[in-house]
């Protein structure tokens, strides 16, 4: 099953209090419905699948030197095999199905029209010509399990990493903002000679989404087992458009 988010939804997030200290929280439930903080095990039991292909429109992301390719054609060419993977198990919500641009925090208000979903954001990288792998980034507690398997997932598409930051803990307005386990995942990078080609090939991009999609239904069937201990719970406010370039 597949469908594309209806325009004109239009939801308030509340405003955040600072950062707070660590806290305990038990690993053994998993989340359901909204939450602001996500302070809570991660989802279980999930029917819903938001994947969100980075860029588009006027917003071609990265541009591989190499091949020519761009950020926003690859990351919806991954998506699109993404959902082909899940359809069969999972209601799966495309952000968008076509070459047009949708503002970050519209794609956050989307996404929260969705209670007992999960939101994955597709990407593809850009840095020093030396680095290349995989990288997932996540802020909320309730994602780091989920974002534990996406990044082995991908790791074993491609196993040559140098130079990569692996999984990093980093507050962004599709990793803090929405009101769901969300994570952002960049499936390599375009500045590197030998990954740029690697992600020029339909098959490379298969074998990642097949990948993702394998963790996604791991971590709906047994949630966080496996993934470690949780990271602490931090208060922060969400993330705006005059913070870090994301």
């Amino acid at each position: 099953m597949s469908a594309s988010l209806p325009f004109g939804f239009c939801l308030c997030l509340t405003a955040a209090l600072a950062s707070c200290g660590p806290a305990v929280i038990s690993s053994g439930g998993s989340s359901y419905g909204r939450d602001i903080y996500g302070h809570r095990p991660g989802p279980k039991g999930f029917k819903t699948v938001i994947i969100d292909a980075g860029h588009g429109g006027k917003d071609n992301g990265a541009t591989s030197p190499h091949s020519g390719q761009r950020e926003k054609d690859l990351a919806l060419d991954t998506a699109m095999r993404i959902r082909k993977e899940l359809s069969r198990d999972f209601k799966v919500i495309l952000m968008r199905s076509d070459d047009n641009f949708i503002d970050l925090d519209e794609r956050v208000l989307r996404a929260n029209r969705f209670p007992n979903a999960i939101l994955i954001s597709m990407h593809y990288n850009s840095g020093p010509s030396s680095c290349r792998g995989p990288e997932t980034y996540y802020w909320r507690v309730d994602s780091h399990g989920l974002a534990s398997r996406l990044q082995q997932a991908m790791c074993q598409a491609s196993p040559a990493e140098t130079g990569n930051r692996s999984l990093v803990r980093r507050r962004m307005r599709l990793t803090r903002n929405p009101e769901i386990p969300c994570v952002l995942l960049e499936g390599g990078y375009l500045s590197n000679t030998a990954e740029s080609r690697q992600i020029s090939g339909a098959a490379y991009r298969q074998k990642l989404a097949s990948g993702i999609a394998a963790a996604i239904r791991t971590q709906a069937a047994i949630g966080d087992a496996g993934t470690g201990p949780l990271p602490r719970p931090i208060n922060a406010p969400p993330s705006r458009p005059t913070d870090a370039p994301e």
